[in-house]
């Protein structure tokens, strides 16, 4: 299985997405504006990450505009607040089998990149 969890307006989504040069006709790409998670989805990602705070991202606008950085968040909270906006997935999130790889970071997009080849 090949899923990715991507924003379409995001130019490092974009710019990842390119160079990992996905070419799977099986892979499924989800664009979270326009088709927001499902709780489902969002428990699968957890299972595979380990935690929701690791799929949130504490680099949204949002984030320091509703003064969640003050706040004692949970795990709970960590997943409500992504059901409810898009901007707190830290993407893009890809998911190759059992493995799961969520955001940016060189290390990240490497470590996709090879289980992608």
């Amino acid at each position: 299985m090949l899923k990715v969890y991507h924003l379409a307006t995001c130019s490092t989504n974009k710019r990842i997405l390119s160079e990992l040069d996905i070419q799977d006709p099986k892979a499924v790409f989800q664009e979270i504006k326009t088709e927001p998670i499902t709780e489902k989805q969002i428990d699968e990602m957890k299972k595979l990450s380990g935690s929701y705070a690791s799929l949130f991202s504490r680099t949204a606008m949002k984030y320091r505009a509703m003064g969640l950085g003050d706040k004692d968040l949970k795990e709970a909270d960590y997943r409500q607040l992504i059901l409810e906006e898009y901007t707190f997935l830290k993407r893009p999130v890809i998911i190759v089998d059992n493995n799961i790889f969520v955001g940016n970071a060189p290390k990240v997009v490497a470590a996709a990149k090879a289980a992608l080849a």
